[in-house]
């Protein structure tokens, strides 16, 4: 794609970034094809190539941002599927997420939107406000119907999705250090994160248990905390960035201290946004080399799992299982093969629903702020597993598991916990 910025424009690296990747583009289409959007909308303007015209347009005149590209901009899921069925390696995360910056910086939403996007800010990325908030959404939740017909929409997709009851607080989410069972043959560290850690803590206590009897030593550091995703995703970068740091040191104060073989991450979501640390904080000259560090050490649980040499399975419990990939995984970080072999080999039948390329509609917080278009998308998507027939559905990544929850009529459990299970844990909630 040809480009017209002005040498004083390609002073601003993150325009040069985007001038780059904008370069690499050929107009082959290949993306429309696998968009989910597209696929619902057939709105060229709702495709990767269709946004990717917009953004060159209005960074190329360095113009604030409109209506008219903020609303196809948000549209995005931020799946990345466009990433792999790209011929041209055009890398559309960086350049979207750029765009999402721009808009954040140069366009006032309405107040409603302003005040929906703040209120996500504040409440999702800190576990103690999300667990009150989800406590008093039992109180909102006869007022859904209400907010549904006003511009505060988003309010009732949020109630909807608030489970009715939350777990408690998990010791597993406390700092310190987990001993490895026997002979110690590896040490991680484990992010505990923000929202997984309050909807379903049993996620990170099968992920420690099953690490632990594997005889891997599992430390959860002191100030580590949500990753920085949700606020990335909304265009948010200072708050991003200042969650990246904060990560960055909490790991590297145990790498630097007692040695660290990989950073383990049980929410796909988070490991695209920490695998992208290096190139987020490339111009940080304090924390360009650390960021960088932390990406290479930064691992799904399924890509640790499938580098060790795993004992036979102790239990082998024999239920079909639809594997559910989510976009995080499959799309940003290029993981496929691990967690479907894993399920196999501890004795799962595993199934692989229709369209497995297209997103599930959940998005981090895209079910709460484009709800209509996410439903559409849960529902293509619940229809697709339930044709496989299976008893149940895995993933790897919370914002998929409640998503697809709040319609399958099967159980939707962390890939994980079944892994544990079938490794001598405990046999996950809600499976018969």
């Amino acid at each position: 794609m040809q480009t017209n910025f002005s040498p004083e424009q390609l002073a601003d690296p993150h325009v040069a970034e985007s001038e780059k990747i904008l370069r690499n583009c050929v107009h082959c289409g290949f993306c429309t094809a696998t968009c989910p959007t597209y696929v619902l909308l057939g709105n060229e303007l709702d495709s990767p190539r269709g946004r990717i015209y917009l953004i060159k347009d209005m960074l190329e005149a360095g113009r604030p941002a409109d209506r008219e590209i903020v609303t196809h901009i948000d549209r995005c899921l931020s799946c990345l599927a466009c990433m792999t069925t790209c011929p041209s390696g055009v890398h559309y995360m960086h350049l979207v997420d750029h765009a999402r910056a721009h808009i954040e910086k140069t366009f006032r939403r309405r107040l409603p939107d302003r005040l929906v996007r703040a209120l996500l800010a504040f409440v999702l990325p800190h576990p103690g406000r999300f667990r009150a908030a989800l406590k008093l959404a039992r109180f909102g939740r006869p007022f859904a119907g209400l907010f549904e017909r006003t511009a505060l929409k988003p309010l009732a997709a949020m109630l909807r999705l608030a489970p009715k009851t939350v777990p408690p607080a998990s010791p597993a989410s406390r700092p310190g250090v987990h001993a490895a069972s026997g002979p110690r043959r590896g040490r991680v560290a484990l992010l505990t994160g923000c929202a997984q850690s309050v909807l379903d803590p049993a996620i990170n206590e099968a992920t420690i248990s099953l690490l632990n009897r594997l005889g891997v030593e599992v430390a959860v550091p002191e100030g580590e905390g949500c990753c920085g995703a949700l606020v990335h995703h909304m265009g948010r970068e200072h708050a991003a960035l200042e969650a990246a740091r904060r990560n960055v040191d909490a790991w590297m104060r145990v790498a630097d201290n007692d040695g660290l073989d990989a950073i383990v991450i049980t929410a796909s979501g988070c490991g695209t946004t920490i695998k992208d640390y290096g190139f987020m904080l490339r111009l940080d000259p304090a924390y360009a080399e650390k960021a960088a560090r932390v990406s290479a050490l930064a691992k799904d649980v399924t890509e640790y799992l499938a580098a060790l040499d795993l004992p036979e399975p102790q239990n082998r419990p024999g239920l079909t299982v639809a594997y559910h990939s989510a976009c995080s995984m499959q799309h940003g970080q290029k993981i496929s093969l691990q967690p479907r072999e894993l399920l196999s080999r501890a004795g799962f039948n595993v199934r692989e629903p229709r369209e497995g390329h297209l997103c599930c509609g959940s998005a981090g917080t895209y079910n709460m702020l484009q709800p209509e278009i996410s439903a559409r998308l849960r529902d293509r998507k619940v229809k697709n597993i339930e044709a496989t027939g299976a008893a149940l559905v895995a993933t790897g990544n919370i914002g998929c598991i409640t998503q697809i929850a709040s319609a399958a009529r099967m159980p939707v459990v962390h890939t994980v916990q079944l892994l544990d299970w079938a490794y001598g844990g405990r046999k996950p909630e809600g499976i018969a």
